[in-house]
């Protein structure tokens, strides 16, 4: 499917999220390194802070900011990357979550457990008389909680360590809106911005990454009820179809429709706080 035969809301959605026409792994990589440490170098700040969660987005995240420390500190100026493992009690896919780490090789990793915050933040809520519709939507504002808490910490060491805190979002989240509003929505900078989630994959598997790690089942793991949930299973898409969506390939109608009012629903998460206009 060619440019002139995308639908015009759809070229603007693909133009917005500053998803490129072709992609080179070694050129992006390049690129997005020469972005982290050009921050680092102009603002002062002196280390990039990343929640490592164990999956792929994360990995190859910690691997950027790995490699753009290196190129600041050979110019004679101080830079760290620094780890966060942020478990809500003990993670799923614990073993994951440190071999990612391991190989983004990090400076300094910390974990802080978010399950006493949270815990506690959810019994404030109940002791308040916060009433829930069921359990179902106590667990899903249970999990955001927890994604916020994780952001909290995050932005706890930064501040200590006159950091940056690191993004993981992408375009195929970016155009779903599948991420928590100030939880990790929240950062200073998004290095996977503007790539699919298999361009995300393929810069992981260029850098060297375990194939497993590479090709793992994409969870936000927020969920108590559903631990584990799958991505696709909670979007009702596959980052397949996604990615074609973004990549200007072609897609059923019924996906477009899907994405392109998704998109215009989840506009709120992309857009800063909204504000009454001058008189």
């Amino acid at each position: 499917m060619t440019e002139t035969q995308l639908s015009q809301e759809r070229r603007g959605i693909i133009s917005d999220l500053d998803v490129a026409e072709t992609f080179d792994a070694g050129v992006e990589t390049q690129r997005r390194v020469a972005f982290l440490a050009e921050r680092l170098l102009t603002t002062g700040t002196t280390a990039l802070v990343l929640g490592m969660s164990g999956g792929v987005d994360s990995l190859v995240a910690g691997r950027l900011c790995r490699l753009a420390a290196d190129r600041v500190r050979e110019q004679g100026r101080q830079a760290q990357y620094v780890a966060m493992r942020l478990p809500y009690d003990r993670q799923k896919d614990e073993d994951d979550a440190v071999r990612a780490t391991e190989f983004s090789a990090p400076d300094r990793t910390l974990t802080v457990d978010v399950a006493p915050a949270s815990d506690a933040m959810s019994e404030s809520l109940r002791s308040a008389g916060m009433i829930f519709d069921g359990d179902t939507s106590e667990d899903f504002v249970f999990g955001n909680v927890k994604a916020r808490q994780r952001m909290i910490a995050q932005y706890a060491v930064a501040g200590g360590m006159r950091g940056l805190v690191v993004g993981t979002d992408h375009a195929a989240e970016a155009v779903t809106g599948f991420f928590t509003k100030y939880g990790d929505g929240g950062a200073d900078i998004v290095p996977l911005a503007g790539l699919t989630k298999r361009r995300v994959r393929a810069l992981a598997a260029s850098l060297g990454a375990p194939d497993d790690l590479v090709n793992k089942v994409p969870t936000a793991d927020l969920e108590s009820l559903a631990p584990g949930r799958p991505d696709e299973e909670a979007l009702g898409l596959s980052y397949d179809r996604i990615d074609d969506f973004l990549e200007g390939l072609p897609v059923p109608e019924e996906v477009e429709r899907t994405l392109v009012a998704r998109y215009r629903a989840t506009a709120h998460k992309r857009a800063v706080p909204t504000a009454p206009s001058s008189p």
